[in-house]
């Protein structure tokens, strides 16, 4: 039984913009090589390269008779004539090959597909390496673009309704998903795997590839075994245009100057290849473009699609702006904000007019008397240093008893955000805070982020406190919800706080401390944080025997409060790579950034598995340096707190608003996923049993040991693993039959939600008003079940957008300090193996790369199969003629040397791989390789 990851979107069909409704001349569902068609209906005309749109009203019996199907559309980075759609049945992606079959739409968007008959079907080389084949997992995917469907039957009172599409997309990548940057694509087949992750970024486009890596189409399918067969189709409707349609990327003369054209247009050429290229009107160029195009062949411009007309190749566009010089920090990242739809520009005057005016602010007195004051009492935040919105404080107060009197405390920034106001409205369309490395894209005007809401220490804040009494061992005996008056004693770092872990019995000098309010000491902050640290320790256990996946020893765990992440690193491994494995079976997963170190320039680098510190000229803004973020148990203290207070509020929305509770629902894995994962380890020799959480991580220590190069493997393998995992997504309770359908794998919890990050989420905003109406402060909300899971889709839309963006912005300061302080050096791990290359993790950054044989010095390279594993032998040229050539042979797990180095071209980078120069080193690779032969023996 597969579990599909379903986004539920009631959206009733509609004609896209700028397409007409009326069946076109090669009639419903036909094709533009349908002669007889063309013959009838375009003489005289302009030849059509696409067809016409089917009318919504086919679509829409199409889709209820089951003849047409929906997904988000996929365009492989790499090879961009390359697209597919999930399978509703969760099996082997739909193909769509080619830019005519995807008929002008753009990667992200919503779109209907028709199947081709089968000897129309892609088919599949049985010992084919292309990576490509599923297109699964690609880094300029935003996440929010992917996903599978939810069957209609489990949407209340649509059963019915030809008009209804529900969709299923992802959310942000908290990973409380158990999940980072992961696509809900099966893996499908370990052929895939073997061959290594699936590719990122597209830095490589255009690598050379042999005719053993691409996929036939000209065999009889009739005689090939089904597994050898990929449904291919081709795009008939585009539900909803996802796409910005705004690109980056570089202005051109046309070729033929002697063209009409040539008077009316230039060329604007996307850097995302995925996109057309667009013709703009001169006019809307530079006014000596024509004169002098070369002056801007380095020039960033901002262009964005107005048309695609059915006979043209080339879309119609609009020049938008002029960025800057391509490479450069600034130019690159407004194109990023601008391609991902992210609202940058200053709040209006409408919008700043709905914020206090009297400044300084004051609480009224009236609050008083409506809320609890706990301004006496201790009460502290724990954030990074840099942190300025501050959403979240704790307490721990001892009782009499032995247990404790434990509260979470959320700045109320509802009260601050009138619903159905101008700041309400932007707040809703932004969705989220948008971190850069660089800076912050803030969801609030900074007056209520960094001043009104934030609860900055030795100040009166409005706040919705949950309270619990707990026992040392976490068990709740108690618990209370409601507003709150509170007074911060001190803003502690996590260093801070951690060495108070550190020193339990000594007295942290004051001069090493943050000031603390006369009020209270710093021993009494320092025994609530011991405090708070030992009942962590106790939940955490306690939800691991629940269902948690466990590794000992050497290991250090960290939970994300909104992440819900378990991340792994051993003083053993020197490059502390950071693996996240969720708290149920095989929920392997990519780490996400924590919520509360978003200020410190520290984000996931596209395609690591660890997180990077940058460190910044302050004059320049240019990166001169990066370090691993090392998260420690301050951070899992505060995260473990988080935790609770949202599934806390999560049952009391949901007791009070069954049907319109808003709510964060995690799936299960693909059951195809592990079935394809336990292949996988077989053909790799790999002794692992999945049976149960605790018998994969017994199999996890056994099959890798606990020195660093096996870690080094543990991560790769988890790696790999993570990739099929669905996303969590938010959710209106009234618009899933089953509960069941309502848990959170990945916390194995039956209810979540987002409460603790109302700053910078408007998710938990709506979620405090639930809450306040819960509690008999406010009316019910005046919303239906429907219109709440449109926002909640809204939401999930904007989070994917802003990790993405988020990813692509530190891929860029990255880039960019290879280029600065470049090239560097480090051990990497080979994920997967082709024909002619072969991708590495990067160990010291965590990057995943490929690294090209025609690259290489090479006399020769011959790619094979030892059993079913794939296996690249390399001969290196000699460096002096009395020398004999080095041979090297590369299969999955082979310790290498690689180089990063910068390209011509801006913000490119290669992996160079560094010739076999000590016999330590090749002692190792043949160490690995004789250690993984015995296992396959």
């Amino acid at each position: 039984m597969s579990h599909p990851d379903y986004r539920l979107t009631l959206r009733p069909l509609e004609t896209p913009r700028g397409v007409s409704s009326v069946v076109g001349p090669h009639g419903v569902g036909a094709s533009p090589g349908d002669k007889k068609s063309k013959n009838k209906s375009l003489r005289g005309k302009k030849k059509s390269i696409f067809e016409t749109y089917m009318s919504k009203e086919d679509v829409s019996e199409g889709l209820k008779r089951g003849t047409l199907i929906q997904g988000i559309l996929r365009i492989n980075p790499k090879k961009f004539h390359e697209a597919f759609i999930p399978s509703p049945d969760g099996d082997r992606d739909i193909f769509i090959d080619g830019v005519v079959a995807r008929n002008r739409a753009l990667n992200g968007d919503l779109v209907v597909v028709k199947l081709f008959p089968e000897e129309q079907w892609k088919v599949i080389k049985p010992d084919s390496n292309d990576k490509e084949t599923e297109g699964a997992y690609e880094s300029y995917l935003p996440e929010e673009l992917c996903g599978s469907l939810l069957p209609q039957q489990s949407l209340k009172g649509y059963n019915d309704s030809p008009d209804v599409i529900i969709e299923a997309q992802f959310d942000d990548s908290d990973s409380e998903d158990g999940h980072g940057n992961t696509q809900n694509i099966l893996v499908d087949g370990v052929k895939k795997l073997l061959v290594c992750l699936h590719e990122k970024g597209k830095e490589d486009a255009g690598a050379p590839v042999t005719k053993d890596e691409n996929i036939s189409m000209a065999q009889d399918t009739r005689t090939l075994p089904e597994k050898s067969l990929q449904r291919s189709a081709k795009v008939v409707y585009i539900l909803e245009k996802k796409h910005s349609r705004a690109a980056t990327g570089f202005l051109k003369l046309l070729a033929d100057k002697n063209s009409e054209l040539f008077r009316k247009y230039a060329l604007f050429s996307p850097s995302d290849h995925r996109v057309p290229r667009i013709y703009v009107p001169l006019k809307d160029c530079p006014q000596d473009f024509v004169t002098r195009p070369k002056d801007y062949a380095n020039t960033l411009f901002i262009c964005r699609i107005v048309d695609w007309k059915e006979d043209s190749n080339f879309a119609l566009g609009q020049l938008a702006k002029s960025l800057g010089q391509a490479g450069e920090i600034e130019p690159e990242t407004e194109g990023i904000l601008t391609e991902y739809g992210v609202d940058f520009s200053d709040f209006s005057s409408e919008v700043l007019e709905c914020l206090p005016q009297g400044l300084p602010w004051t609480i009224p007195p009236e609050e008083f008397n409506k809320r609890r004051d706990l301004r006496k009492d201790c009460i502290f935040t724990i954030d990074p240093s840099t942190a300025r919105d501050l959403d979240d404080a704790l307490s721990c107060k001892p009782l009499t008893d032995g247990n404790f009197e434990v509260g979470v405390h959320i700045a109320d920034v509802s009260y601050f955000v009138p619903e159905g106001s101008d700041l309400d409205k932007v707040a809703a369309e932004r969705a989220t805070s948008v971190y850069l490395v660089q800076k912050v894209i803030p969801m609030l005007p900074r007056l209520l982020c960094e001043e009104l809401c934030s609860l900055n220490p030795m100040t009166d804040k409005l706040t919705f406190s949950v309270i619990w009494t707990l026992t040392p061992k976490g068990k709740i005996l108690d618990e209370w919800f409601g507003r709150t008056i509170i007074r911060s004693c001190t803003k502690l770092s996590y260093e801070h706080a951690q060495s108070m872990i550190e020193s339990p019995t000594k007295k942290i000098p004051e001069k090493e401390l943050p000031p603390i309010s006369p009020e209270h000491t710093s021993e009494e902050v320092h025994r609530a944080v011991l405090n708070l640290h030992g009942i962590a320790k106790e939940l955490r256990k306690q939800r691991f025997v629940d269902g948690a996946l466990r590794l000992d020893q050497d290991f250090n765990y960290q939970l994300d409060a909104d992440d819900a992440t378990i991340c792994l690193s051993s003083p053993a491994l020197l490059p502390r790579l950071q693996t996240n494995l969720s708290t149920c079976l095989l929920e392997l997963v990519a780490w996400m950034p924590h919520d509360h170190l978003s200020q410190c320039s520290s984000f996931l680098l596209q395609d690591t598995v660890l997180k990077l510190a940058f460190t910044l000229d302050h004059e320049t803004g240019l990166p001169q340096g990066c370090h691993i973020y090392e998260y420690r148990d301050s951070n899992k203290l505060v995260e473990e707190f988080m935790l609770l207070a949202n599934m806390a509020v999560a049952h009391k929305i949901h007791r009070a608003f069954p049907e319109r509770a808003l709510l964060r629902r995690h799936p299960p894995p693909q059951t195809k996923m592990l079935n394809d994962l336990v292949e996988f380890c077989d053909q790799m020799g790999l002794s692992m049993d999945f049976s149960s959480a605790g018998a994969l991580n017994k199999s996890l220590t056994e099959t890798f040991g606990d020195d660093k190069y096996s870690l080094a493997r543990k991560e790769v393998l988890t790696n790999m693993c993570s990739r099929p995992m669905q996303m969590a997504l938010y959710f209106c309770s009234g618009m899933l039959q089953e509960q069941a359908q309502f848990r959170h794998y990945a916390l194995n919890v039956p209810l979540y939600t987002h409460f603790t990050s109302p700053i910078r989420r408007f998710a938990d905003v709506l979620v405090h008003r639930l809450l306040a109406a819960t509690l008999g402060y406010r009316e019910v909300p005046n919303v239906e079940p429907d219109a709440l899971q449109k926002q909640a889709d809204h939401c999930n839309d904007r989070r994917m957008a802003s990790k993405r963006v988020q990813e692509l912005s530190t891929s860029l300061f990255f880039s960019v300090l290879v280029k600065e302080s470049g090239p560097l050096e480090s051990e990497a791990m080979v994920l997967g193996v082709l024909n002619q290359a072969f991708d590495v993790l990067v160990l010291r950054y965590g990057v995943q790369k490929r690294v090209y044989c025609n690259a290489l010095p090479l006399r020769s390279h011959h790619f094979q199969r030892v059993g079913k594993k794939p296996e690249l032998t390399l001969l290196w040229e000699p460096e002096a003629m009395e020398q004999e050539p080095v041979r090297q042979v590369i299969t999955i797990f082979s310790l290498v040397e690689v180089v990063l180095q910068a390209e011509d071209a801006a913000l490119k980078y290669s992996a160079i791989l560094k010739r076999p120069g000590t016999e330590g080193l090749l002692g190792l690779q043949d160490e690995e390789e004789c250690d993984h032969d015995q296992q396959e023996d």
